[in-house]
């Protein structure tokens, strides 16, 4: 491969990596993935599950963009759920229980498929670097190997160290050794870069569970897949998953150990995930509890590997069979591998663009947990951004970036650029304040247009959303063309929803923003409503909300007045008067794009973004903007 050119390098076959190469080998770029184990592409190292509160919503985005997870999540389903099925619309997730093998045999055969794409198995040890531009990257071998544009999607392995009690052991998880060199190199051209650490429980074999003990836990019914192109017939066997819980048992030997775990005698140094904690974590942080639920998740329909959902663990293999063995269906449980910490390097990514190009270094890209998020979610829509400004940079187009009010990834990489992390991030729906607009019915809606404009998705796929949204278009005209009138007829029948009589005419979607009538109480009143839940649901739920909807458009359109003042790329805030010391640091530091993006950093106060707008306006490089008093 010496000297070999391309116009894109990926590195890394994760979640990332496959959505980056897949982005730019779709846009007619030549594209090299380069990955240290072919066997491992799109490998779920953690928990066999895509999706979940707000990871589902970034997936189906993902999706209507012409990602890849979605229709890969759907294909190997073994259990669907939709979380908060009670709850508003806003908070709803897909999540699904995947056969992992399946997963990652699906996702390979996706990329050896690919037009445009090589795979190559090797390891990337720096980059060429020319000044500030990254021209391609050095193998093991020495092979050099130059490229326009290079995407890093390292995940867990840069300078990776794996924990189990006392012992570590060097790798970005079991069976795969950690990349080394990139890291260094990037602290070495000024990168900060940090530690970070995860962790994953034991694997269990399942015929040494006693199962009369736990709970069984079955999927819905009813399934909405993540991608529009797939059918509401999952195609593979669906499964049952079990629930059980720990004991004060299993909380005394673990505060007994405590000394045993990398965690508590300051063996790691990076920090974990706050929203999933090892099991040493809950038994520590939340001493009141007397015990914490557990999921027994089947890792694919053909293997005897069970996960043991919730009970990460860095604990030595002795106090491992010890406590496992006090929790109910397992006192004769047999571990095929046990529990784990990794402690890995990230680059803190207040250092990267919105386009997740670094400030310092051109044409290098960075994506996934090397920017310090958790999940494979979070990781795939990285990738996909990443690969498409990386496509756009070469191709000279616009640089591809989607705002807070457009979508979860837009909220993800705001999030990641403007505050930075210093553990690892992971989405929720409580992260996006107009959640209500960004729900997971209506991703068609909102990306169908930039979609066609991006140039990845298919025409055959294209048109298939196309008749989506324009099927939604004709039903929510229908409903408001349509009268329903007070005749005894229509009376009888509202009286059996049960609502309220009329006391005069109104229209279907008056009549269907009552609470207690649904889109199918309309079909009683001669009103026809298609039967595809991709088409009725969206629309009900538009209706519905359609008062707080339209309140929080307003204030998407009040916070985009900032979001359409660029900042200049130059601007010296050393120069700007009115600012305190913090607020020029972190503002030079950043270098945010807009006064929206200015306005979000914490330590920035309003005050500050008035002097700024004075400043501009006295250099008559601002215009037309009204400066409000400071409240």
């Amino acid at each position: 491969m010496n000297n070999i050119n391309f116009d894109v390098i990926v590195v890394g076959a994760g979640h990332a990596g496959i959505e980056a190469c897949l982005a730019t080998s779709r846009l007619g770029l030549k594209t090299l993935l380069v990955t240290s184990n072919i066997q491992r592409i799109g490998y779920m190292s953690c928990n066999p599950s895509i999706g979940g509160l707000a990871k589902g919503h970034m997936v189906r985005e993902l999706d209507v963009l012409g990602g890849q997870m979605g229709i890969a999540a759907d294909e190997t389903t073994i259990q669907y759920k939709r979380l908060n099925s009670s709850k508003g619309p806003a908070v709803r997730g897909t999540r699904v229980q995947n056969d992992k093998h399946l997963y990652s045999s699906f996702q390979k055969e996706a990329l050896l498929n690919q037009e445009n794409l090589t795979v190559l198995e090797g390891e990337v040890k720096r980059l060429v670097l020319d000044k500030d531009i990254c021209r391609g990257v050095v193998l093991q071998d020495g092979s050099e190997i130059h490229a326009k544009a290079s995407i890093i999607t390292t995940g867990t392995f840069m300078n990776g160290v794996m924990h189990i009690g006392l012992k570590q052991e060097s790798g970005g998880r079991v069976g795969d050794k950690a990349s080394i060199g990139l890291s260094d190199q990037l602290a070495e051209f000024g990168f900060e870069v940090k530690r970070l650490k995860t962790g994953t429980p034991a694997r269990l074999l399942k015929d040494s569970i006693d199962w009369s003990k736990t709970i069984p836990q079955a999927g819905d019914e009813k399934v909405y897949p993540f991608s529009y192109r797939s059918s509401d017939k999952l195609k593979l066997p669906q499964i049952l998953c079990y629930l059980t819980r720990t004991t004060e048992s299993t909380h005394d030997i673990i505060r007994g150990n405590l000394d045993k775990s990398p965690m508590y005698c300051g063996l790691i140094e990076g920090v974990g995930p706050r929203y999933c904690p090892s099991i040493e974590d809950k038994v520590t942080r939340f001493s009141d509890r007397d015990s914490h639920q557990t999921f027994l998740e089947p890792e694919g329909l053909t293997t005897d590997l069970i996960y043991l959902q919730g009970i990460s663990t860095s604990l030595p293999e002795d106090v491992q069979d010890q406590f496992l063995k006090t929790i109910p269906g397992l006192e004769n449980v047999k571990v095929a591998r046990y529990g784990y910490a990794v402690e890995y390097d990230y680059v803190e990514p207040s250092q990267i663009w919105h386009r997740l190009e670094t400030r310092t270094i051109n044409s290098l890209f960075l994506a996934g947990q090397i920017n310090g998020t958790s999940g494979y979610e979070e990781a795939a829509v990285q990738g996909f951004v990443a690969g498409v400004n990386a496509a756009h940079r070469i191709l000279g187009r616009e640089e591809f970036i989607l705002g807070r009010d457009e979508a979860y990834i837009g909220v993800l990489i705001d999030d990641l650029v403007t505050k930075g992390t210093r553990e690892p991030y992971r989405m929720f729906t409580s992260r996006a304040e107009h959640r209500l607009v960004l729900r997971e019915d209506n991703t068609i809606d909102r990306l169908g247009v930039l979609a066609s404009k991006l140039g990845i998705v298919s025409s055959a796929s294209l048109g298939i959303l196309s008749a989506l949204h324009e099927k939604r278009m004709l039903l929510h005209a229908r409903l408001k063309e349509t009268k329903v009138y007070p005749t005894k007829d229509v009376q009888e029948l509202l009286l059996k929803i049960p609502t309220t009589a009329l006391t005069k005419s109104l229209s279907f979607e008056e009549l269907l923003r009552r609470p207690e009538v649904s889109s199918f109480d309309l079909e009683a009143l001669n009103f026809s409503v298609d039967k595809d839940a991709n088409v009725f649901e969206p629309v009900e739920i538009e209706v519905k909300y359609s008062g707080y909807i339209r309140r929080q458009q307003e204030l998407i359109e009040q916070s985009k007045r900032l979001e359409e003042l660029l900042l200049p790329p130059g601007l010296l805030y050393s120069e700007i008067r009115g600012l305190s010391n913090e607020e020029r640091d972190k503002l030079q530091r950043i270098k945010p794009r807009t006064l929206g993006q200015a306005q979000r950093i914490s330590g920035v106060n309003p005050s500050a973004i008035q002097a700024i707008m004075i400043h501009l306006k006295g250099q008559k490089k601002l215009k037309d903007v009204v400066v409000e008093p400071a409240p």
